[in-house]
């Protein structure tokens, strides 16, 4: 209750108290800035995804400043040799201007990423774009290799979503899911999300599918470990991933054990709005944030 009430009052707070919280989970403003910070978790064999802040863009000049900006991450992650890979929004690229129009650009985007042997996720939004994710990745699993997309386990979908797709290029991340869905089509008790995430996950292992296995929930990680003994993958089958100054000692203790850790590193002006957002439609990140801000050990 305290997490969502703080959470509920943040944007009456200045920009420059938001951009405290925002520091723990964003990068900075700019490329340099993610350069920066992936550079310190490639130092501890930890791997990172950049993701250019913003999304749903309305004009396609807008669209197409922001698939610049994502073309300008994959050759400023081969210029630095980073181990990182990039992760787009396709609001960010126009699939609410034009599904064909996105299409293209992220094709485009494809392109380059092969050429510079890098790959591109596609990041899940809210509801209303599921089918249209879906059916673009579907679309561009038919020339490309190098391209993923992510399922929330909080949809009641999503177990079908994932039959689906593992028949035509299963490349995963598995997370929860962050936006305010209705109860008809999204679980509600954290128990609920928490079962169906494992069911998806056993789905996606024991089909050989790889996955990102993305939470920083103790319970679905000790079980994540359980269900890959049982089904004695090797760590090239699998990751754990896990989001920018969330729980940071968990995250080394995994890359410490030999897993393979990725981090999503977000950068970009759009941040303060980003923030509020995720602060809001998550409140235990806020509880989180919090605890780093103020204590210590």
């Amino acid at each position: 209750m305290l997490n969502k009430l703080i959470a509920s009052i943040l944007p009456i707070f200045p920009k420059s108290f938001i951009r405290i919280f925002a520091n723990k989970y964003i990068a900075g403003e700019t490329i340099d800035d993610a350069v920066r910070v992936v550079k310190e978790l490639n130092s501890k064999n930890i791997m990172a995804t950049i993701d250019v802040l913003g999304e749903d863009v309305f004009t396609k000049e807008e669209a197409l400043s922001a698939l610049n900006d994502c073309k300008n991450v994959l050759k400023t992650i081969n210029e630095h040799n980073l181990n990182s890979n990039l992760s787009v929004k396709l609001t960010q690229l126009g699939l609410k201007i034009d599904f064909d129009f996105c299409y293209n650009n992220l094709k485009e985007l494809l392109e380059l990423a092969k050429s510079l042997n890098n790959f591109v996720r596609i990041d899940m939004e809210d509801s209303s774009t599921t089918d249209d994710t879906i059916n673009l990745y579907e679309k561009l699993r038919k020339e490309y290799s190098n391209v993923g997309i992510v399922l929330q386990a909080y949809l009641k979908r999503t177990y079908k979503d994932a039959e689906r797709i593992i028949t035509f290029g299963p490349h995963f991340r598995l997370c929860k899911g962050i936006y305010n869905e209705d109860a008809s089509i999204a679980y509600k008790k954290h128990d609920e999300i928490n079962e169906n995430y494992l069911k998806v996950l056993r789905f996606m292992l024991s089909n050989k599918a790889y996955v990102g296995i993305a939470t920083h929930d103790d319970y679905l990680i000790m079980s994540s470990k359980k269900m890959i003994e049982e089904l004695h993958l090797n760590n090239d089958e699998y990751e754990f991933q896990m989001l920018l100054g969330v729980k940071p000692e968990l995250r080394d203790s995994l890359a410490k054990a030999g897993y393979r850790v990725r981090v999503y590193v977000p950068y970009g002006t759009h941040w303060y709005k980003y923030s509020l957002r995720r602060l809001k439609e998550n409140p235990k990140m806020t509880g989180y944030i919090i605890k780093s801000i103020f204590f210590k050990g």
